[in-house]
């Protein structure tokens, strides 16, 4: 005779979970959505800030007749600020928290920014264009890494990527600022300027609407307050919350982590890619309207062409969400620098309007697209412990080469003129490419299993995404 073996009870929901695997287990949510707009708001109008130098730089040049080196330092000085910004932020951001270091940085370059409008000279337009520079470069490390704390494993990348794409509407605002503002008086430039203080204003939304980082509170040992926030997200999705364990608070590693064993291989990569990245973006786009005012185009109409090469990032950063979580991190940021590099060789070989436009469109798409995906997988390169400070450090060795492009340009038009700097602009791209393979793949992946464990070796398999 048989014994009867008893029917397995059907899985019911689980019993405990930590809090970081209750909010991967929810779909994206409302909560999500004015997360990522709320971050990207404030995103937009650091990029309108940083746009808005460019048209600055092309009026001022007639207005004070400044030389090629007094426009260069111009351009480089508020980078200056960035690199130490991004620097300083993503050390606070790992101790004081993401929300209170964002909201500060929006203030100072706000405020920074108003007070440029009221430059004298060019020694206090230096002066303010570093401060405002401080503050733009702790943000936007500071916003990725919290917004990848919050985004589902399995759609992660896609929504970092949506995040970026706010710059692409922020450079847009300074594209239209720049048209229709700027050349409209001899002060045109201070109202675009005034204008650029609205970053002043909406730290009170920042500080009052969105979330801290539910894995930062934990690791400072605020668990009500990591509860409370996860269930806010759970009452968005409709899910009944469950048990958490106590986690154990776990105090911020130095920055001499970055370059520990096992760190360092990724830790170099991600900063070339960085260096590269920024030293072919900042030297095209912040001297663009200036070229081509040298090259004949009017005042008017150069910015106009600005506007129309900007408005190809849109679908740039578009392309980028959708193969981030396709073709995964690594191939999707080697294509796009890729094609930066040859959007930039076309460029440089540019003959009359039409092939201009059309070459700095793909150039601007192409490299869109790039920022999109390395601003993606540059939080998920380090623990959480470690991943504001590994953030923050890699941005601000990238500002490094924003502050010598800037400078490098006048010298090489002398050298070679448009030809010659976009030759080597493409050749920094390149420089990129190689070195994302270097990075780790985190494709599919939480980001607890990339605290519990090491990368995934360049060309190991990863686990497949969600859809």
């Amino acid at each position: 005779m048989t014994a009867d073996v008893p029917t397995p009870p059907h899985p019911g929901p689980p019993s405990s979970l930590t809090r970081a695997a209750r909010l991967d287990r929810l779909p994206f949510t409302r909560e999500h959505g004015r997360l990522v707009a709320g971050s990207g708001f404030g995103w937009a109008l650091d990029a309108m800030d940083v746009g808005l130098i460019s048209f600055v730089m092309a009026a001022l040049a007639v207005q004070w007749s400044l030389s090629p080196t007094e426009l260069s330092w111009i351009g480089s000085i508020g980078f200056v600020g960035m690199a130490l910004g991004a620097t300083l932020g993503g050390l606070l951001a790992d101790r004081i928290g993401r929300r209170q270091v964002f909201a500060v940085t929006l203030l100072v370059f706000g405020l920074a920014t108003g007070a440029a409008a009221l430059s004298w000279s060019v020694g206090a337009l230096l002066v303010f264009r570093f401060l405002i520079g401080l503050g733009l470069g702790a943000e936007l490390p500071v916003a990725s890494t919290l917004v990848s704390e919050f985004a589902p494993a399995a759609v992660r990348g896609r929504v970092v990527v949506v995040l970026e794409a706010f710059w692409a509407v922020g450079w847009l605002l300074a594209a239209l600022i720049g048209y229709f503002v700027v050349p409209t008086s001899d002060n045109g430039w201070r109202w675009a300027f005034a204008i650029g203080a609205l970053p002043a204003v909406y730290t009170v939304v920042v500080r009052r609407g969105l979330p801290e980082s539910v894995r930062f509170l934990e690791l400072r040992g605020r668990v009500d307050e990591a509860e409370a926030t996860v269930r806010r997200f759970e009452a968005a999705a409709g899910v009944a919350p469950v048990p958490s364990p106590v986690p154990e608070p776990t105090p911020a590693p130095g920055p001499r982590a970055l370059w520990a064993r096992g760190s360092r291989v990724r830790t170099g990569a991600l900063w070339t890619v960085w260096f590269s990245i920024n030293f072919a973006y900042y030297g095209a786009f912040i001297w663009l309207p200036t070229l081509l005012v040298a090259s004949g185009f009017s005042l008017v109409r150069s910015f106009g062409y600005t506007l129309l090469i900007t408005l190809a990032q849109l679908p740039g950063y578009a392309v980028a969400a959708f193969l981030i979580e396709r073709w995964g991190r690594r191939p999707t940021l080697a294509v796009f620098t890729l094609g930066s590099a040859l959007g930039a060789g076309l460029f440089a070989g540019a003959d009359g309007e039409t092939a201009v436009l059309a070459t700095g469109m793909v150039l601007s798409f192409f490299n869109l697209g790039a920022w999109g995906a390395l601003y993606a997988v540059t939080p998920e390169v380090y623990p959480t412990a470690l991943r504001a400070t590994g953030a923050g450090a890699a941005a601000g060795f990238g500002r490094i080469a924003s502050i010598l492009a800037p400078l490098c340009v006048p010298p090489l038009l002398e050298r070679g003129g448009n030809g010659l700097v976009f030759g080597v602009f493409a050749a920094f791209f390149v420089l990129a490419a190689l070195a994302t393979w270097g990075l780790p793949e985190r494709r599919g992946r939480t980001l607890e299993e990339i605290d519990a464990g090491p990368a995934v070796p360049a060309g190991d398999p990863v686990r497949p995404s969600g859809p």
